[in-house]
């Protein structure tokens, strides 16, 4: 019987080989998107997922109440950890995570630069970083021992042994050698935390001056929470130790106006959890908003329903073709379960086909995909078990539902009124009405949250940000070299280069250079009895005319005043929050020792930080004292950009041979601070494109199948008087006035989830009507090109002809 079946749905299929060729193309493209775009979502909340504790593993932050808002700071003092796991023995782990001094390593005659870390010695007890050789447990316990990563290892010593070599380690007072204690696993691509090298946290710098310190925030700080402990329960215990640590900070608070918690509290210890780091707005680390891979897990499944009901439609509308024949069997003692069997025996079949199309059009455009959107997916992924239960449970849902639906109505029909061929389908056109409603109320959607998101990313790219970002070319400075000394080398070498308008320095980079590092450095001092927290830039001369950014008071810092070593200048917010109409001469209590830093000019307010942030206080300095330069600022003129980059390249390359990373025009480094939301952001808007051109294709299909169907009624109209335009009116308006209907229905849902999205956005576009008119015009548009070409043809045929054949 089986057999039977089989021959018998596949002779149908090979029947009607277009209608075949149409529903498995359909099927299989969308089989294959929703498994890339699955893969990216997976991807991006599987981050740091491998931990094997990760459900006790935190990030702390501190979480302060402010006059209208609410400040998070992941950074700690030196003294914070082992005061904290002094107090509270019942935590099962905690490490402090930082930074090395230095990221030059050197080996025999060659040097090396790497990304070494500091941490303490339970770090490699709390985090799943296996150890290839050595003990994890003791690893970290020696001041002078370092740990590598594999990669490191091969990096640095080949094929020959490592465990027990020593190399040295760059420091402000020379090199210090370590013993290689343990070889670790290469980190994952997945984890938010990386490294390349670990020493042990005492190393930190500034660790022996700063060790009893609490004014000064500087690492981060890691906890593993007992196994029958909570973190809503531990953040409650830790009010506490706020209190005895950081009460003098929550009574200035209290003091300046800031609003409490419902408990009352002005500073909170809080916890992120480790899986929720990627997408953490007050961690560092965490880039990405959330939205986006569960925004790409419902565009597959939208995809997938789109594909479904076109395939649902198409199967009804040519299934109801086959009504005699359903009629025959029927009369001819077929039971109804077999007219079921063999209808779904045939869905299944192009489901199945088109499964496996799907399955190799994924692994086949699975590299481009990964180059084209700089995803790091995997093949082996797609042979992972989580995933393959996935796509089967995926599969058997849409070959039951885009399958059986059809088969359970057709087996349903009248036996008699089946071999007249005399079946109402009203019902089906009710059902296929209001599926085309939903599918495009999706594609409504998809053009709204695409306008809306595309509109957004436009803006942060485009946005004035008070500075120029056009001309001013950012060399990172490295460890090869001291700032200073490659500052005035740079600022003699392009004393005479045509097209080299000013050179300045910084400690911080604008935007996100192309050595890929970001930091913040902020100072916390009390003025006039409030609170005041300040973001702190160390600077050189020239600062504010190589970025073109303006002075509103008093004067730039000069040479001609030897002075101005202990003067500052800050921003309109900064002036705002000291609360002083006229800064300028006003001095600062910051700093323990030797006379306060005066002010001596107020500039413009800038975005030296992503959009994604207020602007905040900021405090610029010359004073070598409070920093070094880590970053060479270079203001070319706009005649020739490319040959003033070539010019200012070979001079650097000229006094620092052994650079660490390319040199890159300002403007290139603002656009990587949103890199990764514009990478998901591509995927996005190609998805929603993929889900309205599948809605169009199964549009145009419903049309041919409705103009078939009605071939007698345009032809009796014709004879009666109808003109051209009367028939495409006609045949076009049922169409027009459903994906009016989606449109009204989607435009209040897109409205809210892209005013969620916004919202990570402290700078942002306002939603406006004309989107969703655009939106409703676009829609309207594409359903009356697709449908067009097939009223157009209905309309221009031989009513004679058209009568002759029915």
């Amino acid at each position: 019987m089986l057999k039977n079946y089989f021959k018998i749905a596949l002779r149908n299929l090979w029947k009607h080989k277009t209608f075949t060729i149409t529903n498995i193309t359909g099927l299989a493209i969308a089989f294959g998107a929703t498994l890339l775009l699955c893969l990216t979502a997976v991807y991006e909340l599987s981050y740091d997922a491998f931990h094997e504790h990760k459900d006790q593993l935190f990030q702390l932050y501190r979480e302060q109440h402010r006059v209208g808002k609410i400040e998070g700071n992941e950074s700690f003092p030196i003294p914070f950890s082992p005061a904290l796991k002094n107090e509270y023995p019942d935590l099962a782990h905690i490490s402090r995570f930082g930074e090395a001094p230095d990221n030059i390593l050197r080996y025999g005659n060659r040097e090396l630069s790497l990304d070494i870390m500091t941490a303490d010695p339970d770090f490699l007890r709390m985090f799943t970083f296996p150890l290839l050789q050595g003990d994890p447990g003791k690893a970290l316990n020696d001041p002078n021992g370092i740990v590598l990563t594999e990669k490191s290892r091969e990096k640095i010593f080949g094929q020959d042994a490592a465990i027990g070599q020593t190399i040295e380690l760059k420091t402000d007072s020379g090199w210090k050698p370590y013993k290689v204690t343990a070889i670790a696993a290469d980190i994952p691509e997945n984890s938010t935390i990386t490294f390349s090298g670990l020493i042990n946290f005492e190393n930190f710098q500034h660790y022996t001056a700063d060790r009893d310190d609490w004014d000064k925030s500087t690492h981060s700080v890691y906890i593993q929470l007992a196994a029958n402990a909570s973190l809503p329960a531990f953040e409650q215990k830790l009010k506490k130790f706020a209190h005895t640590h950081y009460g003098e900070d929550a009574k200035a608070l209290r003091l300046n106006g800031a609003t409490p918690d419902k408990e009352g509290e002005y500073i909170r210890i809080r916890g992120i959890a480790i899986t929720g780091l990627h997408f953490n707005t007050i961690a560092t680390s965490g880039a990405v908003n959330k939205f986006y891979p569960y925004l790409l897990l419902l565009i597959s499944a939208f995809i997938l329903f789109i594909a479904s009901v076109n395939f649902v439609n198409l199967s009804l509308g040519r299934a109801f073709t086959r009504t005699r024949e359903i009629g025959m069997r029927k009369v001819l003692g077929a039971r109804r379960r077999q007219i079921l069997y063999q209808f779904w025996g045939e869905a299944l079949l192009i489901c199945l086909a088109s499964f496996a199309l799907g399955i190799i059009l994924a692994r086949l455009f699975l590299s481009g995909y990964k180059t084209l959107f700089n995803q790091a997916l995997s093949p082996a992924a797609l042979a992972s078990p989580w995933f393959i239960a996935s796509v089967v449970i995926g599969f058997a849902l849409v070959s039951l539902l885009a399958g059986g639906y059809p088969a359970w109505v057709l087996s349903a029909l009248n036996a008699s009124r089946s071999v007249k061929g005399k079946i109402t389908v009203t019902k089906n056109h009710r059902l296929r009405n209001g599926l085309m409603i939903v599918q495009f109320v999706l594609s409504g959607l998809l053009i709204i949250c695409t306008s809306i998101v595309w509109q957004q990313l436009n803006y942060m790219r485009k946005a004035p940000l008070g500075y120029n970002k056009d001309q001013v070319i950012s060399i990172p400075i490295g460890s090869q070299i001291k700032g200073q000394r490659a500052l005035d080398l740079m600022r003699s070498g392009l004393a005479n280069i045509p097209g080299v308008l000013s050179v300045s320095g910084t400690d911080i980079n604008l935007g996100r250079g192309r050595d890929n590092n970001s930091s913040t450095s902020t100072i916390t001092f009390t003025y006039k009895g409030h609170q005041v927290v300040t973001n702190w830039l160390r600077v050189d001369y020239d600062y504010l005319k190589t970025l073109d950014i303006r002075m509103l008071q008093g004067r730039d810092f000069s040479r001609a005043f030897a002075s101005d070593s202990n003067a500052i200048l800050i921003n309109e917010k900064m002036a705002a929050t000291l609360g002083e109409k006229d800064a300028v001469n006003k001095d600062m209590p910051i700093g323990h020792d030797g006379p306060r830093p005066h002010i001596i000019g107020v500039v413009k307010d800038f975005h030296f930080k992503s959009l994604h942030r207020e602007i905040a206080p900021l405090t610029m300095t010359i004073n070598p004292e409070w920093g070094g330069l880590g970053y060479i600022f270079v203001k070319v003129s706009p005649a020739n950009l490319p040959g003033s980059m070539a010019a200012v390249e070979k001079v650097w390359k000229k006094i620092n041979p052994k650079a660490e990373a390319d040199i890159s025009f300002l403007n290139e480094n603002t656009d990587k601070q949103y890199r990764k939301e514009t990478r998901l952001s591509k995927i996005f808007i190609s998805g929603a494109l993929l889900a309205i051109i599948i809605s169009c294709m199964g549009l145009f299909a419903i049309v041919v199948l409705v103009m078939g169907q009605r071939t007698r009624e345009i032809g009796i109209r014709k004879v009666l008087g109808a003109s051209v335009a009367d028939i495409f009116t006609l045949v076009a308006r049922e169409f027009l006035q459903l994906v009016l209907v989606a449109v009204i229905i989607s435009s209040p849902v897109a409205w809210w989830l892209m005013h969620q999205w916004l919202e990570d956005f402290a700078y942002r576009i306002h939603i406006s009507i004309w989107i969703f008119l655009f939106a409703a015009l676009a829609a309207l548009l594409i359903a009356l090109f697709t449908v067009s070409f097939q009223a157009l043809r209905a309309a221009w045929l031989n009513p004679v002809d058209n009568l002759r054949s029915e």
